[in-house]
């Protein structure tokens, strides 16, 4: 018998569902939202201004997180309507890494211009266009 603790190498068809679920949940303005709900329940216009984004771009990304299950909407009947969010259960679980993410950003963000600077003053230096490999002879 084999070591239950070794796990069954993935069929391409489960790792098409894995690809299709991080899409989601890697996604820019995904991620965004998020982070931003993990400090709990938010009016539709408020996450709209945190995060700089554009109704139209919130609406859909609103819409898919709500279709996978990792957000909440509330609507109230006033005048103007009043639409809440929060994360649900399943989005809670990403709140851990979610917020790791966001953490290693901000603590790395010194680190990543500086090495973004350093790559773009070569890049002048180096031959062949931007599709050429490295290490190519």
């Amino acid at each position: 018998m084999g070591d239950p603790k070794v796990t069954k190498a993935r069929s391409p068809c489960e790792c098409g569902r894995i690809s299709e679920v991080l899409s989601r949940v890697g996604d820019r303005w995904s991620t965004l939202v998020i982070y931003r709900l993990s400090d709990g329940r938010m009016r539709f216009n408020e996450l709209k201004r945190q995060l700089g984004i554009s109704q139209r771009m919130l609406s859909l990304t609103l819409r898919e997180l709500e279709r996978d299950g990792l957000v909440r909407r509330e609507a109230f009947p006033t005048v103007p309507p009043r639409v809440d969010y929060e994360l649900t259960p399943l989005g809670e679980s990403l709140r851990v890494p979610i917020r790791a993410l966001g953490k290693w950003a901000l603590d790395n963000l010194d680190h990543i211009d500086a090495a973004r600077a350093s790559y773009d003053a070569g890049s002048d230096r180096r031959d062949g266009g931007a599709g050429e490999e490295r290490g190519a002879a």
